[in-house]
Formats: structure tokens, sequence, C-alpha cells
């Protein structure tokens, strides 16, 4: 588990998609679980979604506009 991870319980449940959260750990979503599904149907679906700060840069970000960002940012601070 990352630092600071958050995580947010997802139901659907037929038409109705519920988002629940966050929470800090996924033991503590799957507690809660237990409690949201007394209200659903037995076809119910979930699933408990890690939740990404928006500072962590994915690997589709190149180098390229990691530099770009920050040469912005310099820029407007700058200014």
């Amino acid at each position: 588990m990352r630092l600071g991870s958050m995580y947010l319980l997802i139901v659907k449940d037929g038409f109705r998609i519920r988002y629940i959260g966050p929470y800090p750990n996924t033991r503590k979503a799957y507690d809660d679980l237990q409690r949201v599904l007394i209200d659903c149907t037995n076809k119910a679906s979930w699933q408990i979604h890690s939740l990404e700060s928006p500072s962590i840069k994915t690997s589709a970000t190149s180098s390229a506009e990691l530099v770009l960002q920050n040469v912005q940012m310099e820029q407007y601070r700058a200014s």
C-alpha cells in the first residue's frame, strides 16, 4: 500500500451507481460494504477503487511534457 492512499467503494445495482468513501484502507471500505449491500439487490456488483493523488504522474506522461509543465510553472511564478 502506498503512503497516503485512499480508497473509494463503488457499488452498481441496476441503473444505480453509488460512490462511497473515501476510506484510509481497503479493510475499512470492505467493512462498510457489508452495511451498504443490505440496501442492494442480489445482482449488485462492487469494487474497491484506489484513488490517486493529482500530483502523481502516470507512466503515459512523457518526460518532455513534465519539463514543459515545470517551465510553465516557473514562468507563472516569476510573473
